[in-house]
């Protein structure tokens, strides 16, 4: 059919023609409502939107010299968001002499690492930017 007919067709039908497929050899058309055509468009976007999870970098901050009981909290904190589908950011901040330390920050974070292997894996291995340590983890 050409595409003068199809334009007739439409026309007395009181519909649009709507260009479906302009990449394709030849272009596919249909004979529809333009306005309903477009409705239904947005309704599947708005649809695809609601199901997509957006993931979050969630940040946890910690010192060389971290308590027990005050890493454990950063633990179950750093799983839940795991678990939650979350990125997590470990920043291990180093002041004053904890700079000549650094390997005690680094074990702490590969640590961190080993306890969490089961629901991360690293994206970012533990890296010193300044005065501060960063590891990015990921959900497994």
């Amino acid at each position: 059919m050409s595409p003068r007919e199809a334009m007739v067709l439409a026309e007395e039908a009181g519909l649009d023609l709507v260009e479906i497929s302009p990449n394709t050899d030849p272009p596919v058309c249909k004979i529809l409502d333009y306005g309903k055509y477009k409705y239904e468009q947005q309704k599947k976007a708005a649809e695809a939107r609601k199901k997509q999870k957006v993931v979050d970098l969630k940040e946890i901050k910690i010192r060389p010299g971290i308590e027990q009981h005050d890493y454990d909290v950063k633990m179950r904190a750093a799983r839940k968001f795991l678990e939650g589908g979350d990125k997590v950011k470990v920043t291990m901040r180093f002041r004053g002499r904890e700079m000549s330390h650094i390997q005690i920050g680094r074990e702490l974070l590969e640590k961190m690492q080993q306890e969490l292997a089961t629901v991360a894996k690293v994206e970012y291995a533990p890296k010193l930017e300044g005065r501060q340590m960063i590891m990015i983890l990921v959900p497994a």
